[in-house]
């Protein structure tokens, strides 16, 4: 197996063990190498008060798309994130979110990576959000569970 292979494979592993990700319904639809890209049909719960896409929704969908992006470099290390910088370009509508990440710069401590999530009905898509964040590899145990 490539480390490509590999990468993909890790991300397809873990991605759907975070129960909220599974809850909202977020599908992995891509992963390549420091890329990966997901998909949501968009329910009426998961609008807000004015009826545009949850903000919340939107930067959880970033983050752990960035996510995935960074586990297909970082090895058998697990990635978490230590801190996102997001963007609301303009308020959500549509009945389909699409988030696409990558990966800025892999490190062997710390990989920054990008995700651009777009709003649409279908036809037409509009960029909506930009996320900027950093990740840490962890290796140890401890460190995963907090205790390190």
């Amino acid at each position: 197996m490539s480390p490509e292979q590999a990468g993909s494979e890790s991300v397809r592993e873990i991605f759907y063990r975070a129960n909220f990700i599974r809850d909202l319904d977020i599908r992995l639809d891509k992963v390549s190498e420091g890329i990966c890209e997901t998909s949501l049909v968009i329910q009426e719960r998961l609008l807000q008060q004015h009826g545009f896409i949850h903000g919340g929704l939107i930067a959880t969908m970033a983050d752990h798309t960035a996510g995935g992006a960074a586990r297909s470099v970082s090895g058998n290390k697990d990635v978490l994130t230590v801190e996102f910088k997001i963007n609301y370009l303009r308020p959500a509508i549509g009945d389909r979110l699409r988030c696409t990440a990558s990966v800025l710069r892999g490190g062997k401590t710390v990989i920054v990576a990008e995700a651009l999530v777009f709003a649409g009905d279908g036809e037409k898509e509009t960029l909506v959000a930009k996320l900027t964040e950093t990740l840490f590899l962890a290796d140890d145990s401890k460190v995963r569970a907090g205790g390190g």
